[in-house]
């Protein structure tokens, strides 16, 4: 778990904005080139062999520019404010990203499940639960701000069988981004009670 503390104290949005940057623009390629190759089957059908690939591919893949959009924004502030905590942004992103997805292909309803909500609802999780656990001024901060802009798109994004929302991906991404802020914030705090060498 050491490994997804930032240890190194050279964290900021400075250095993370063109990593965050290249991440997005790759989502938004994808988009571009699925309007002519049908990438869209990459997406993840719950237990199938086939939707395995999807664990990875979703959150690369858009039903419509809409669902594109709806996505970019959210995920470039929380990507952002993860320089603002004290993890190590590319871990938490693909812990989030892995744990949704084998969570969904193993309980989620057959069907295809595409996009990066998933992610999106374990980072905005990830940043309220901080607040919470790590009791730090500026994860608390953070995680006001994350609420602010963002608690009533949980709120509205858990609820079941919304027709053409794959919502139990949101529920177990919010869940999977509570989980890990909440290892992260004890690995904190061993680490700040283990004795000096």
């Amino acid at each position: 778990m050491s490994k997804l503390i930032d240890s190194r104290h050279i964290h900021s949005i400075k250095r993370d904005i063109l990593s965050v940057g290249v991440f997005i623009g790759i989502i938004w390629i994808v988009f571009a080139l699925d309007r002519f190759l049908p990438l869209e089957a990459l997406g993840l059908v719950p237990r199938t062999l086939s939707g395995l690939v999807g664990i990875i591919a979703m959150p690369f893949l858009h039903a419509d520019f809409t669902h594109l959009v709806g996505n970019t924004m959210p995920l470039a502030v929380t990507l952002l404010l993860l320089a603002g905590s004290r993890a190590n942004s590319m871990g938490i992103v693909i812990i989030i990203t892995v744990c949704t997805g084998v969570g969904l292909w193993l309980f989620g309803r057959t069907a295809l499940h595409i996009g990066a909500s998933g992610l999106v609802f374990g980072l905005i999780a990830f940043h309220i639960c901080a607040g919470i656990f790590e009791k730090r001024l500026r994860s608390v901060v953070l995680a006001i701000i994350v609420g602010f802009l963002y608690a009533s798109t949980i709120l509205q994004g858990i609820v079941p069988f919304q027709k053409g929302v794959s919502w139990e991906g949101h529920l177990i991404g919010a869940i999977t981004g509570g989980l890990v802020a909440l290892l992260i914030s004890r690995t904190l705090t061993q680490s700040t009670q283990s004795p000096a060498p």
